[in-house]
């Protein structure tokens, strides 16, 4: 069975360009997700983290893309589950 996994770094670069295709800024950002901090989206844009589900919603609907124009998918890996 192939299980897919999320490629973080990909990731990361689309939540960046989507960011400043909508012309907003990190600290636009901060405010739309009341964050004290920008951290948890600079981490997001190096890819040393993910949004949750809920904070994915959010940015797709902010950038007005769907949830899989924001994930990157990495290559497949082959894996056996229940072995």
């Amino acid at each position: 069975m192939i299980i897919p996994t999320i490629d973080m770094i990909n990731t990361g670069r689309n939540i960046l360009r989507l960011r400043k295709q909508q012309g907003l800024s990190v600290r636009d950002l901060q405010d739309i997700f009341g964050f004290v901090t920008p951290q948890a989206i600079y981490k997001w844009q190096r890819g040393s983290a993910l949004p949750s589900l809920d904070n994915l919603v959010v940015l797709s609907a902010v950038f007005g893309v769907s949830i899989d124009d924001i994930l990157a998918l990495a290559e497949p890996a082959q894996a056996l589950l229940g072995a």
